[in-house]
């Protein structure tokens, strides 16, 4: 995918609109003890909520299936194959999840915002998943009712799954696989990408993509080929894991969880620890990158 300065003047124009203080304050009231199972009633009224908001920006959006999974598809791309903009809006039971995953959600609707001021008409759909925390329930129930679903064809997906805590402290990152990785860094101030297979050339776009619009946001990408991430479990554990299964090309954009967050599942995921900054830059990376494809037309 080649980017020219053409391409990339409405992905400025949406950029342009991403504010810290708006993610702040998704993060700020996401930040609840909400799983699937354990807080029922905050989940549901945080599902509710989602909906609400993608709905105002003008998204057709239905709350689905058993888990009550969000979905946003834009008015204009009805049967047009879309890629999809994904987080989950569940949080472990015993942590408010502001890094797990509010940092995700909040970044999905900037995103969403900022494509429903600067391009309305681009097929991009966006889908906050529930019961992530519970073995990908929402997601694989998602993926399982595409086949059948009318209005949505899915080109690829993007899942954002803990995109808001750094550190630039030496050795505060820790590498996820058992075996050494060329070029990842100890210092965890960097955006994880994580492809396979056909989602490969989507990686190398997002990191070329990331040199000009978002230079100053390091990015590093992990691809796999042949199926050997299905040898490494620790790859499966997000919501991307049911669209690889389905042969569904996905890229997971993550901060690498506990292999750089202390605060990972425990109650010390507050918004404070959080980095807005780098949140905003991932925002404009995603933003830069939706639109290169969109006008490209892959």
């Amino acid at each position: 995918m080649s980017k020219t300065r053409a391409q990339s003047a409405p992905a400025l124009q949406a950029m342009s609109g991403v504010d810290e203080e708006e993610l702040r304050e998704h993060v700020r009231w996401l930040s609840v003890r909400r799983n699937f199972w354990h807080q029922a009633a905050v989940n549901q009224r945080i599902g509710e909520r989602l909906g609400d908001l993608f709905a105002a920006l003008g998204y057709r959006t239905s709350i689905e299936g058993p888990l009550r999974n969000v979905v946003a598809v834009p008015e204009r791309a009805e049967g047009e194959a879309c890629t999809l903009v994904c987080a989950h809006y569940d949080s472990v039971p015993s942590s408010p999840g502001a890094d797990d995953n509010a940092s995700g959600v909040a970044v999905a609707l900037a995103v969403a915002r900022a494509l429903a001021r600067a391009a309305p008409g681009a097929p991009v759909a966006f889908v906050a998943f529930n019961g992530e925390e519970d073995g990908l329930a929402g997601s694989a129930d998602f993926v399982a009712r595409l086949a059948h679903r009318r209005g949505l064809r899915v080109r690829e997906a993007h899942v954002l799954e803990m995109v808001g805590f750094t550190s630039r402290a030496r050795g505060s990152q820790r590498a996820p696989l058992p075996v050494p990785i060329p070029g990842m860094p100890d210092v965890g101030d960097f955006l994880g990408l994580l492809g396979s297979g056909p989602s490969n050339a989507s990686v190398s776009a997002i990191v070329r993509a990331a040199k000009e619009a978002t230079p100053d946001l390091r990015v590093v990408g992990l691809k796999t080929y042949l199926g050997v991430d299905r040898l490494l479990p620790v790859l499966h554990r997000s919501d991307h894991a049911p669209f690889w299964k389905a042969g569904i090309p996905a890229v997971l954009w993550t901060d690498t969880a506990e292999f750089r967050n202390p605060n990972y599942h425990r109650g010390t995921d507050l918004p404070g620890t959080l980095d807005y900054g780098f949140m905003r830059r991932v925002a404009e990376l995603l933003l830069a990158l939706l639109a290169s494809t969109s006008r490209a037309g892959t």
